[in-house]
């Protein structure tokens, strides 16, 4: 009995196809950053939604830019785009966006950030969390939850005597996320 030798795995050698793909989606993101300038705010929108769906962290700057854009709708699709991508770059512009005037911008913003599940964004998320805004309660709660720090539960329990049944129900799910997290931790 000889000494066999083991099989070399072969190496991935991309296929004309994967390239020819990969090529397609550097050129759509790099389509999509540029539309985030055009002077037509269907196409912005548009294109700050799509930057999120495509998950490349080349668009992670003009996002941020577009968090600055004059129209709420670029800035919360931008916010929430930043948040699917999650690259922690993102993190102080959408801290820095939860204290907008605008309350899809908050919004967005509790949202991205509770998507990059960084503890850095607990307490500024906690100074929101009485937000006069259902939608930004309830997304800041979702994010809290997300996050899972131990720190938010006590505006979390505040949450669950809500006026509205959503925020309460996310509160109560975000409460119940980190005491998941805790157990699973301490066993």
């Amino acid at each position: 009995m000889g000494d066999a030798e083991l099989p070399v795995p072969e190496k991935e050698v991309p296929t004309e196809d994967s390239v020819v793909v990969e090529e397609r989606r550097k050129w759509r993101v790099k389509e999509f950053i540029n539309l985030l300038q055009d002077d037509n705010l269907h196409y912005r929108w548009k294109a700050a939604e799509a930057l999120g769906e495509e998950g490349d962290t080349s668009a992670v700057e003009p996002l941020i830019k577009a968090l600055k854009d004059p129209y709420v709708d670029v800035q919360w699709l931008a916010a929430k785009s930043l948040g699917k991508i999650g690259d922690i770059r993102a993190l102080e512009p959408l801290i820095a966006a939860l204290k907008a005037e605008d309350k899809w911008l908050r919004q967005g913003a509790a949202w991205g950030l509770g998507r990059l599940c960084d503890p850095r964004a607990v307490e500024p998320l906690l100074a929101i969390i009485s937000d006069p805004k259902k939608g930004v309660r309830k997304n800041t709660a979702w994010a809290l939850g997300n996050i899972g720090d131990e720190r938010a539960i006590e505006g979390l329990t505040v949450l669950l005597n809500d006026s509205d049944e959503d925020v309460r129900q996310t509160a109560q799910k975000a409460l119940a996320s980190i005491s998941r997290r805790k157990l699973k931790n301490s066993g």
